[in-house]
């Protein structure tokens, strides 16, 4: 099972004790995967179809919960009907279907008695109880979340750019940073920060699935706190390598243009060395000097070295000039 599901599992069995928030919930539900159909009578009912037999399971049982509706009159459930994956419910009592779409404040998208739904009073989510479940509910049924090993991204499709809206109001309440993206038809609302996707998968009431996420990211951020480290500590040892064998070859010059006994006892001891520890830092060549030395002391007769090196390749090159002119 992904990790997205494993979440949906945990969401499908939580619900809020208030009716105002199952209706809420149930708002999101329906106006994400529900549509007002027509009625060979003329009458209005009311069509929701989702791929998760979960979820859709949650819907029917809101329904009869909220509304208590006599599903051996108004409701269709048929369990067999998988074309697809699709898992439906139908409601063919008009009465019923103006109750709840009333309750749960939605209507049909433009002027016409069918088609999909949109949420036409942002009064059902007025509450911060009531946006948790609207969440909640629109992550259900059209939202999915990345495995958080590889990446860390949150995302609900939406079939509008209003609905999509609606529910980025929903989150940014809470003051996470949701963000729309369009996406071929659809509008995605979206997270990609870790951090902020825990947070808001324990508004929606998904803290087994939270408490996994944090620990992912935990781990995750030590990793690539080792890896910073290590990758630190090479680029020193380079440093420090590329270091020492320059700074054997400008000793190795000074030794047979002028040879290191012309040099001042403080310098030749150094060159010396740092010919017999070509590895050694400049802490470790200091504590070998008579008297010791800090590592600034070592770096200035270093550089004293190199400049006198840096010398003598200078008039190497002016002799050659001279000589070819």
């Amino acid at each position: 099972m992904s990790f997205s599901a494993e979440v949906k599992e945990e969401l499908v069995k939580k619900t809020g004790t208030a009716r105002h928030c199952q209706i809420a919930e149930l708002s999101a539900l329906l106006g994400m995967c529900g549509h007002a159909v027509l009625l060979p009578d003329g009458g209005t009912g009311l069509s929701i179809q989702t791929e998760n037999g979960a979820v859709s399971r949650k819907c029917f049982t809101l329904l009869e919960k909220t509304f208590n509706i006599d599903r051996d009159v108004v409701v269709v459930v048929d369990p067999y009907q998988k074309k697809g994956h699709v898992y439906p419910i139908t409601i063919s009592d008009p009465e019923w279907t103006m109750r709840i779409l009333q309750a749960v404040k939605l209507r049909a998208q433009g002027d016409s008695a069918q088609g999909s739904l949109h949420l036409a009073d942002h009064m059902v989510i007025q509450n911060n109880c009531c946006k948790r479940a609207f969440i909640r509910g629109a992550f259900l049924a059209s939202g999915s979340i990345s495995n958080p090993e590889r990446s860390y991204h949150f995302e609900i499709v939406c079939q509008t750019g209003e609905k999509a809206e609606q529910i980025q109001r929903a989150i940014q309440a809470f003051d996470l940073d949701a963000k729309i993206v369009r996406r071929k038809r659809s509008h995605v609302v979206y997270m990609k920060e870790g951090a902020q996707i825990v947070e808001l998968l324990g508004f929606m009431g998904a803290n087994v699935a939270l408490l996994d996420l944090e620990n992912i990211r935990i781990l995750k951020e030590m990793r690539n706190s080792v890896n910073r480290k290590v990758n630190c500590e090479t680029a020193n040892i380079h440093k420090t390598v590329n270091a020492a064998v320059k700074q054997i070859e400008d000793i190795r010059l000074i030794e047979e243009k002028v040879g290191l006994d012309g040099l001042a006892s403080g310098l030749a001891e150094v060159a010396q060395l740092r010919l017999e520890f070509p590895e050694a830092t400049l802490k470790e060549l200091g504590t070998m000097l008579t008297p010791q030395v800090g590592k600034s002391g070592v770096n200035h007769r270093l550089r004293k070295l190199s400049d006198l090196a840096r010398e003598l390749r200078g008039n190497e090159e002016d002799g050659l000039w001279s000589r070819n002119s």
